[in-house]
């Protein structure tokens, strides 16, 4: 969506609670008390109302704009802006392009709405022909100090698997010249570089059926075994950048957007965010 579309569809806070409505009502809503999917809509509330127990549930109850009092616009345009460019926004721009007071609250919308697309990319697996490398990002664990929230942690360099959905072009006619087409892509933090850490990774994020293009590290001898085909070559460095292209652009943006990524724990596994 273009931005003129964007504030023609979303012009108001109205607009953007009824679209909000409209999702959940596609999605279901559940009473937390006594499991209902049945609800009565209190336009006068903005809440739900279980037919069963009478429990009201809020418009915001159970999403990523749980516990939050910030309008549902500034939510609508940090999703946009986010999602509609191909560069990111630091906290610090966004609250300066919403003109808002506070830092603090900023910040938490915008590692929420992070923390939900990162959980969004569970749900799928990369398919095709697939290019698959490490890299090595500087990031920080948040400080565990609760009086502190935003207080820099420990820097190091941690090692992510990428994987990048990237098809062959026969005619080479790509744009910026490249003999292969980006599809989606993934980067998973990784505690080390074991073939068996690689290996049950790939496992999880790739479909069965894929190809994989990669290196001949001794980290991915395992990898013929989870997926259909494995072509591993031998790549001098100064030709990695051709031959696995997708993936080190994908490395060289990120570390370009952000100078310092922070680490998340997430149901015992870590993500950038």
């Amino acid at each position: 969506m273009k931005l003129f579309d964007f504030v023609s569809e979303y012009p108001d806070e109205d607009s953007c609670k009824l679209k909000f409505k409209a999702i959940r009502d596609k999605e279901g809503v559940f009473c937390r008390k006594c499991g209902g999917k049945d609800h009565y809509w209190k336009k006068d509330k903005w809440q739900y109302e279980c037919k069963a127990c009478r429990t009201r549930t809020t418009l915001r109850s159970d999403t990523v704009m749980h516990g939050s009092q910030l309008p549902f616009r500034y939510w609508f345009i940090a999703i946009h802006l986010l999602t509609a460019t191909k560069k990111s926004f630091s906290a610090l721009e966004l609250q300066r392009q919403l003109g808002h007071k506070y830092y603090e609250p900023i910040w938490g919308m915008l590692h929420k709405i992070r923390l939900s697309m990162g959980k969004r990319d569970e749900k799928y697996k990369l398919a095709d022909e697939i290019e698959l490398d490490e890299g090595f990002l500087t990031t920080e664990r948040p400080s565990e100090n609760k009086n502190s929230k935003l207080k820099r942690g420990r820097q190091k360099k941690t090692k992510v698997l990428v994987m990048a959905e990237s098809k062959e072009v026969k005619e080479k006619t790509t744009k910026k010249g490249k003999p292969r087409r980006v599809g989606y892509i993934k980067m998973q933090v990784i505690e080390n570089l074991k073939a068996e850490t690689i290996t049950n990774q790939v496992k999880k994020s790739v479909s069965k059926d894929a190809e994989l293009l990669t290196d001949d590290s001794t980290s991915y001898v395992n990898l013929s075994k989870v997926v259909k085909q494995h072509k591993a070559t031998v790549i001098p460095k100064e030709n990695v950048g051709e031959v696995l292209p997708w993936v080190h652009i994908a490395i060289s943006n990120a570390k370009r957007m952000h100078w310092t990524f922070i680490i998340i724990q997430s149901r015992n596994s870590y993500k950038v965010i």
